[in-house]
């Protein structure tokens, strides 16, 4: 009687500590759900937001190109025409020439708002990423955890911390904005 009352608080250690591993991982990847959530709004944002930079980029080095091409053409009505011709160019160039040189200004401030844009992008991507691989090595966790709680193998609940703690420590990684990242996880699951 004793022995078996000793096997079932045994079993019930355990089933705790497969109960613990899951309940505590399962908060942790509820939470980094969230987080990842809101990181993979910004992505949007910033991905919509650079788009739109770099459209307003184009056009301006498209309306530059448009007024070259007109001041060029006027340039040449001007040789053409006579002195009323003359004086009507060269009040338009002045006027293009004064557009040109603010389109000319604006281009790399557009230029260099819309790769910080993609640098925005490409920094929250990582941490994406962070909370993509400890969501996966969490998931493998639970799996393991649950596994471990059917055949009660004490190895199989050693591997399942052991995918646990590196998914906390990827999720950690992108709460706290650490540079951890993991070129192979972003290639298996990219």
């Amino acid at each position: 009687m004793d022995i078996e009352i000793g096997a079932e608080a045994k079993d019930k250690s355990f089933n705790r500590r497969v109960a613990i591993t899951v309940v505590a991982l399962s908060i942790f990847m509820g939470l980094c759900g969230v987080k990842d959530g809101n990181i993979v709004q910004a992505m949007q944002q910033a991905q919509s937001d650079g788009v739109d930079a770099w459209n307003e980029y184009q056009a301006t080095k498209t309306k530059l190109h448009i007024d070259e091409t007109a001041v060029d053409q006027a340039r040449l009505l001007a040789v053409s025409g006579g002195e009323t011709t003359r004086a009507a160019v060269n009040l338009e160039t002045v006027r293009l020439e004064a557009e040109m040189g603010k389109y000319r200004s604006e281009i790399p401030a557009l230029k260099a708002r819309a790769e910080g844009y993609a640098g925005q992008y490409d920094a929250l991507n990582v941490h994406d990423d962070q909370f993509d691989a400890s969501d996966a090595l969490i998931s493998i966790a639970v799996s393991i955890a649950a596994v471990a709680a059917l055949v009660e193998i004490p190895a199989a609940l050693w591997a399942s911390w052991a995918f646990g703690a590196l998914g906390v420590v990827m999720g950690l990684a992108g709460f706290l904005g650490w540079s951890l990242h993991s070129a192979l996880l972003g290639k298996l699951l990219g």
